[in-house]
């Protein structure tokens, strides 16, 4: 996948040609470990995001179109599309101007991860969006049988053998694929409740950005927020919120094994913070298995 180096003076030019009422406004480089977008702040209010590929850049599409429709019902702040660039010298895909969010991306001992306020906040969130009526709506990035990931799975557990307990993590893996699979009618799910993609003030939800992976899915695909944003009692809290039955929880912790083994394996050496978090959530589901099996 080939990436697109941008910079402040890249947006400006950008913004001057295609939105010149917004010309005059500041533009400010946004530190940000995500790979789907560069980020920029336009003035006080808006956000510029830059698909990172021509994959980021289908997202764009998909959410000015559904952002729209679904923020109103929605318990939290999302993004709000403000307008869509169009491929330009300089910029090869189409992009998006949108509002700005308050609130920092959840880091390891901010107290979020373990706070029950924000596991029901989370649980809310997914709640309301499981809701909302599915007609016309596409298919989530993440629509497949959790069953069609085994072979890049394991494939993605060689890669990393030796960084992670291999054995164990087949292991978890292994009971994952045993629950019963989903049979019912698919929701809106988001599709990648990381760190990246929520914000938070004072161990609270404060908003839900990136919705790249939007669509309609297997409800447990949203419960990889239980090990990416959560630990203890407050993923327990989540899982209670939602009335997780065993088959959707198991699903879900293997949903989130899945992702965080791959994304360890493609990032360990580029993107050093997903990889952390990769790593983290990968003990997190290895952990907490062996221990229920000690009791």
């Amino acid at each position: 996948m080939h990436e697109t180096i941008t910079d402040p003076s890249l947006v400006r030019g950008l913004i001057a040609a295609q939105f010149p009422h917004w010309a005059d406004l500041p533009v400010e480089a946004v530190g940000a470990s995500g790979t789907a977008n560069t980020i920029y702040r336009l003035g006080a209010d808006m956000a510029v995001r830059l698909p990172r590929t021509e994959g980021g850049a289908a997202d764009v599409v998909r959410e000015h179109r559904w952002l729209p429709r679904l923020a109103p019902l929605l318990p939290f702040p999302v993004p709000a599309p403000l307008a869509q660039g169009a491929p330009a010298e300089g910029f090869p895909r189409a992009w998006s101007v949108c509002g700005w969010l308050e609130g920092v991306n959840p880091r390891p001992g901010d107290g979020s991860s373990d706070s029950e306020l924000f596991a029901a906040d989370l649980a809310e969130f997914v709640r309301a969006l499981r809701r909302i009526d599915p007609t016309d709506a596409p298919p989530a990035y993440r629509a497949e049988p959790l069953a069609s990931r085994d072979t890049v799975t394991r494939e993605a557990i060689d890669a990393v053998d030796g960084i992670v307990d291999a054995g164990a993590v087949a292991a978890s893996w292994k009971e994952a694929l045993a629950a019963p699979p989903f049979t019912d009618r698919p929701v809106w799910v988001h599709g990648d409740l990381q760190p990246g993609n929520v914000l938070v003030e004072d161990g609270r939800l404060t908003a839900v950005i990136d919705f790249g992976c939007l669509g309609l899915a297997d409800p447990a695909v949203d419960l990889i927020a239980a090990w990416y944003l959560l630990t203890g009692e407050a993923r327990e809290t989540f899982r209670t919120a939602l009335a997780a039955d065993e088959a959707t929880w198991a699903r879900g912790r293997g949903w989130a094994l899945s992702i965080a083994l791959m994304e360890l394996a493609h990032y360990r050496t580029a993107n050093p913070t997903m990889a952390s978090i990769a790593d983290r959530v990968i003990g997190e589901i290895t952990g907490g298995r062996l221990t229920e099996e000690g009791e």
